[in-house]
């Protein structure tokens, strides 16, 4: 595959691809709407402080988390057709209520709520991967999620343009939000009509069960459950630091944890249900996957997409008060880290593709990554703007890339549960978002990238002990049971049959 099949419009995969991201860009569109109009909010509502939009970038991000978990396990069963097009559409609404809120209460709650459309990228995922063969899935999700990642750039270049100079007056940033969600019901309606869920003559292959990942022994169930309790964690950090805050009473947080224990309680309850009696009959030897890749690109996905969001959140204020700039401008310039996902991170996705060792590729990423925030770390006032611009976009590109790598492994671990490995690993990009957006609010923006970096070094070592390569890496088709093989094709033979009838 190359940048010319791109181009091939008459090719349905093609056609597919292009419409997928587009819905993944319409999505982080609306989903980053408010980080270029911060300051504007600040300027018509006298009682906005800074403290309340931090609150609200943590709002933004904390029910990803869960939401990742629910759209893998719905796309898995349903399809991504059907998910990608609900989703847009029910989030059209806290869209258009957060652009008309006038009180912290409708603020922070359609805020909340609006955090869950960030589950729209594990979608396009699985729908890449039914479309494209690992020989070329790198970079088609590279494509997938550099160019949809693009509508944050495209919310950081073109709202306060459009809320300040096209419409202007005291309503102008409104009616800006509210046109992202207008353009999600739309856009949603129209993925439903113009896309499927798998070319010709295939089937989607399903999980058995989709109420939990399956595993593989007894020890990888271990790990699963382990690996989950951080996401209730991440959760319960942030209603933490909104109590702090004094955004949430100390009762509605005690609610707010008996609610994560609960939930955190019945997942784990649905993992033991699903898989012990797998457990107990014996997973057959051409059905087993290592868990510890799953954790590997937990670990990834966390250090680069949660830097990556927190980042994005942060990066217009941080340039509009380092530098003296107009909040046009400290947008137009912030952009810059998010324009770069056009190339970077399909550029992520061919390197795994091409060479030769994505468990190589990926932990050259995970470096790159760290020397960059270190280098942004250093920035300050008395640096060149145009430096300061320079070693965002570098560090940039090594954060996209290492997206793209990551999401070139996930779809080869196990097909048929692509969508919750996908939702699981997502899920932790949101939780490293949480994270570090939590403790943005203890330091100053310098030592915030120091953390970050800390933060990716931490990932190379998991993934350097961890990350194996995996089946098929470069093949024309996925790795596939027998059974997965005969659902993919729609056939039943008599041993399937047989099985069955057991």
């Amino acid at each position: 595959m190359t940048i010319t099949d791109l181009f091939k419009f008459k090719n349905e995969r093609i056609k597919v691809l292009h419409f997928t991201w587009f819905a993944f860009f319409v999505a982080f569109f609306a989903w980053f709407s408010m980080a270029p109009l911060a300051t504007t909010m600040m300027a018509d509502m006298n009682w906005l402080t800074s403290q309340h939009i931090a609150a609200l970038g943590i709002c933004n991000v904390v029910l990803t988390i869960p939401a990742r978990i629910i759209i893998g396990q719905l796309l898995d069963k349903f399809g991504p057709r059907v998910v990608y097009s609900g989703l847009l559409i029910i989030m059209s609404v806290p869209s258009i209520i957060f652009a008309f809120g006038d009180s912290w209460a409708q603020l922070m709650i359609s805020r909340l709520v609006l955090g869950s459309i960030g589950a729209s990228f594990v979608i396009g995922i699985r729908m890449v991967a039914e479309w494209f063969p690992p020989k070329n899935v790198g970079f088609a999700e590279g494509i997938y999620g550099g160019w949809g990642n693009f509508g944050s750039a495209a919310a950081a270049m073109l709202l306060p343009w459009f809320a300040l100079t096209m419409l202007g007056g005291d309503n102008g940033y409104r009616y800006a939000l509210a046109f992202t969600g207008v353009i999600c019901f739309v856009y949603g309606i129209i993925y439903y009509i113009f896309v499927r869920d798998t070319p010709d003559g295939k089937k989607l292959i399903k999980p058995k069960k989709a109420a939990a990942l399956e595993v593989s022994s007894w020890g990888d169930m271990v790990q699963l459950i382990l690996w989950t309790i951080p996401l209730g964690g991440a959760v319960a950090v942030s209603a933490w630091r909104l109590e702090g805050l004094g955004f949430i009473s100390a009762e509605t947080l005690y609610i707010v944890y008996g609610i994560i224990g609960l939930i955190l309680i019945y997942q784990i309850y649905a993992i033991l249900k699903v898989n012990v009696p797998i457990l107990k009959r014996g997973v057959p030897e051409q059905d087993k996957y290592k868990f510890r890749n799953v954790a590997a690109l937990n670990s990834t996905y966390f250090a680069n997409f949660g830097a990556e969001l927190a980042i994005v959140s942060m990066l217009p204020m941080f340039f509009q008060l380092t530098f003296s700039l107009s909040p046009a401008q400290a947008g137009l310039i912030a952009s810059s880290f998010a324009f770069v996902n056009l190339v970077a991170r399909p550029l992520g996705g061919v390197l795994s593709d091409k060479m030769g060792s994505r468990r190589k590729v990926m932990l050259v990423y995970m470096v790159g990554i760290s020397i960059g925030l270190v280098l942004m770390g250093l920035m300050n006032s008395n640096w060149p703007l145009v430096l300061a611009v320079a070693i965002t976009i570098l560090t940039s590109i090594f954060i996209q890339g290492a997206e793209g790598a990551t999401f070139a492994v996930i779809p080869m671990i196990k097909k048929r549960v692509t969508g919750q490995i996908a939702g699981m690993s997502g899920a932790y990009g949101n939780v490293g978002s949480t994270i570090y957006l939590t403790l943005y609010t203890f330091v100053n923006p310098q030592q915030f990238f120091f953390i970050l970096a800390g933060g990716a070094f931490l990932s190379f070592v998991i993934c350097y002990f961890m990350l194996e390569e995996p089946k098929n890496s470069f093949g024309e088709e996925y790795y596939l049971t027998d059974e997965e093989l005969e659902q993919q094709n729609g056939t039943t033979t008599k041993v399937s049959l047989e099985k069955q009838a057991l």
